[in-house]
């Protein structure tokens, strides 16, 4: 079950201000559809959380990772990431995102506080993910994939991204199937909200990671 206002929000009222205040309180927005014009303000009574110090590999994509197929960019493409990640999919024929969030999101992007993960074949964009960062937190917010383990390379390096980089915190939202064999929990909100506290009273460094980091290391 999640919390939600009572009444949906209209985007048009919506700031990235207060769409950083929302965070920074355990709440994050969907809309119905991309359709919609409405947003809805979620704060699940659990949460999913990747712990930086918890990723699990899988063997088949250990080997994936060490052929080096793809090259990794960061914040190169965002709002074409965005967008990827609001295409219906055969198993996902329904998005959340809606044209107001990407405005919004891709505002905070320009501000420095949203970034995006980037895996790119023979110079196509064929996978990646996007989230928003407060301090030493960074709420996950969407992933595609348009060939087999780009998504997956993308959460791996953003795994270990954000714990060279000193964060404390990695929210999914929720959690799937997909996710939980990479290690990621549902917590309690009273145990999230105490984590995020901690780090949003830290800093974190989304840069940080060298450009021929190990994806592999300390696995």
């Amino acid at each position: 079950m999640a919390d939600t206002h009572q009444n949906a929000l209209q985007t048009e009222a919506l700031t990235p201000q207060f769409l950083l205040e929302a965070y920074a309180k355990g709440y994050f927005p969907m809309a119905d559809d991309a359709n919609s014009d409405e947003l809805f303000w979620l704060s699940p009574d659990v949460r999913g959380v990747m712990p930086l110090n918890g990723l699990h590999i899988s063997k088949s994509l250990a080997k994936t990772i060490r052929n080096h197929p793809f090259e990794i960019r960061f914040d190169s493409a965002f709002l074409n990431v965005m967008r990827a990640c609001a295409e219906p999919t055969a198993e996902r024929p329904q998005t959340w995102i809606n044209e107001e969030i990407i405005q919004l999101y891709s505002e905070l992007f320009l501000m420095g506080l949203a970034h995006s993960v980037e895996i790119w074949e023979n110079n196509q964009l064929v996978g990646g993910l996007y989230g928003v960062q407060l301090g030493a937190a960074f709420f996950g917010e969407s992933m595609f994939s348009r060939t087999t383990g780009a998504s997956k390379i993308a959460f791996v390096h953003l795994v270990k991204r954000l714990k060279f980089g000193g964060f404390k915190l990695l929210d999914t939202q929720f959690t799937t199937s997909h996710l939980e064999k990479f290690g990621v929990v549902e917590i309690a909100k009273d145990n999230y909200l105490a984590q995020l506290d901690i780090a949003l009273n830290h800093a974190g460094n989304f840069e940080k990671f060298p450009v021929d980091g190990n994806l592999l290391a300390d696995i």
